[in-house]
């Protein structure tokens, strides 16, 4: 379901948190981190710029978490006289406030990392990010996790959790080499339900009218989550995407969950309004659906 925003750009990357009963809503721009809120989940109001950095550029995917009493966003970015996007580099921000400035603390992934999902999980923190694999049969960016030595500090030892298995989650054809076709998963985001473990991504191009979000299971009674195996749903095999394309919508994709105090699970993304894919503007804009999780199972309830 598309929501109402007063004001801002579009939304890529959505990421919504909800903090002392208001929903935070920071997403994807060129100039720098955009954050809105909102008092009912539908309703969005644009506040502006919550972070950016001299001489830096394209601030990607902006991931918050609340630990020790400090709000810390991870993203990336990359410097202005840069062309390419793989030289995207993982950081952290931290602010007192979900809705305040945040400051600048380190870069904390090489080059190319994206798309981080921070988690607390037992007494550790855990990151789930995408990274490239050049050599991989299915050559393309995978998601990987690795554990946190702080909320600045890597373990520096990324296990793969998903990577690419069918033609659908190719992102371009011949892209850096004849008959080298570049594959994409990206967008992770974890979350648990009981011993039930789950990671919903995103694959293909966020281009495409044919990018969706996919998900992965796994099943355990353990906090420490690079031990756990995840598996495509239903199998590797298997196109069977969670939310893609419909008559209304397209270009699905890079999604947030949140489980709000109503008890129902709700998975916010962006898309485009159908037919509205290869336009020279980024017209993504954030839309949400209910969601359902059963025994590793997703499905959703309500679009």
């Amino acid at each position: 379901m598309k929501l109402h925003i007063d004001g801002g750009h579009s939304q890529g990357d959505p990421y919504v948190i909800k903090h002392d009963g208001k929903y935070y809503m920071y997403a994807t721009a060129v100039e720098g981190v955009q954050l809105y809120e909102s008092n009912d989940r539908l309703n969005w109001h644009y506040i502006g710029i919550c972070y950016n950095r001299e001489g830096r550029k394209e601030y990607w995917a902006p991931a918050v978490i609340f630990y020790r009493g400090k709000f810390w966003m991870y993203f990336s970015d990359m410097a202005n006289e840069e062309t390419d996007t793989h030289m995207q580099t993982m950081s952290v921000a931290v602010c007192d406030t979900p809705d305040g400035k945040f400051e600048f603390v380190a870069q904390i992934v090489k080059p190319f990392s994206i798309d981080a999902h921070v988690v607390q999980s037992g007494d550790d923190l855990y990151m789930f990010y995408s990274t490239n694999d050049y050599e991989a049969e299915r050559a393309g960016t995978l998601i990987v996790v690795d554990k946190m030595l702080s909320p600045t500090k890597m373990c520096g030892n990324p296990k793969v959790v998903v990577r690419a298995t069918l033609d659908e989650e190719i992102f371009m054809r011949n892209r850096f080499r004849p008959g080298q076709h570049w594959h994409t998963l990206e967008g992770a985001f974890y979350f648990r339900v009981g011993d039930w473990h789950y990671i919903t991504y995103s694959g293909n191009c966020y281009q495409n009218e044919n990018y969706y979000i996919g998900y992965a299971t796994a099943y355990g009674h353990t906090d420490d989550l690079t031990t756990l195996t995840f598996t495509k749903y239903p199998d590797p095999d298997t196109y069977c995407p969670l939310v893609c394309k419909n008559d209304v919508e397209e270009g699905t994709g890079h999604n947030s969950v949140l489980l709000d105090d109503d008890g129902k699970l709700y998975l916010f993304y962006h898309g485009r309004d159908y037919g509205t894919n290869g336009t020279a503007n980024d017209v993504r804009t954030m839309r949400i659906c209910e969601i359902a999780a059963d025994n590793g199972k997703l499905t959703v309830v309500k679009r």
